[in-house]
């Protein structure tokens, strides 16, 4: 598919769930037994809301919790939701990696476990969708920490000199994108860290995929944790994205990355 310029894009009213593509939700969980109950009541009305046929799949990066055994409970009166689990914690781009490879639906549906996103805002990337392969969302603004929109904001920028402008917000946990991008570069994706979300991304503006960004709400976290202050896998990140850009310059296909900490990868 060849990259064109959308133009000015003005979402319309839907009408109605007919004809509606399938949507795969896909929800990367670390440690977030007291989100992920509220997570999936959220989740159901908003994919009602936008899709006929959708599913739920969230991944617990082998959480210390009870992450999996909420999620298993809620599995027994929520149609459409299924658990894949991680035995040991591997980090944030390996959950969702395996999120995306285990979506079943035309349509995926991203976004973090952690109750700082409202999902009922799906629906205003819904109209975009034969418009576009990929619909980025932007915090607009973020509620953060200082440091961490701070840190957050460097790592974007570092990623634009290295690549060229993918999206305003690199690591914003609020994308729809056709399932085919992963079909056809999922194999190509060796990044298992942070620099996940970098690679997928170029990798696909490069294959010529449409993207459209439109601003989403970003709410402070008001349960669970935040992770990624661990040094280990802040090298390990920083790793990687060498390591992407120098596949890039050498032109060859990557190859995954095993060295490094398998614990909880830093998010920007």
């Amino acid at each position: 598919m060849h990259l064109e310029s959308l133009g000015p894009i003005k979402p319309t009213a839907l009408e109605g769930n007919s004809g509606m593509p399938s949507i795969s939700l896909v929800l990367p969980a670390y440690n977030e037994a007291e989100n992920i109950g509220p997570m999936i009541g959220e989740a159901v009305p908003a994919l009602e809301a936008c899709a006929d046929d959708y599913e739920i799949i969230v991944v617990d990066d082998g959480s210390t919790d009870d992450t999996a055994g909420v999620t298993q409970r809620l599995m027994e009166r929520t149609p459409g939701l299924r658990l894949v689990q991680h035995p040991v914690n591997q980090g944030f781009g390996a959950a969702v990696f395996t999120g995306f490879t285990s979506a079943a639906k035309d349509w995926i549906f991203y976004t973090d476990a952690d109750r700082q996103f409202v999902l009922s805002e799906l629906v205003k990337f819904v109209p975009l969708m034969e418009q576009a392969d990929l619909i980025a969302g932007y915090r607009a603004p973020r509620r953060d920490p200082f440091l961490r929109v701070f840190y957050g904001k460097g790592w974007s920028m570092l990623c634009t000199l290295l690549f060229g402008y993918t999206v305003r917000d690199v690591d914003c946990a609020f994308k729809l994108f056709r399932r085919e991008i992963i079909q056809e570069l999922g194999s190509r994706i060796a990044s298992r860290g942070a620099t996940f979300s970098i690679e997928w991304l170029v990798r696909a503006k490069r294959a010529g995929y449409r993207f459209v960004e439109l601003p989403v709400t970003h709410r402070p976290r008001v349960a669970g944790s935040q992770t990624g202050a661990n040094m280990e896998v802040i090298l390990r990140a920083f790793r990687e994205l060498i390591q992407f850009r120098v596949q890039l310059w050498r032109g060859g296909r990557a190859t995954h990355s095993s060295g490094g900490s398998t614990g909880s990868t830093p998010r920007s």
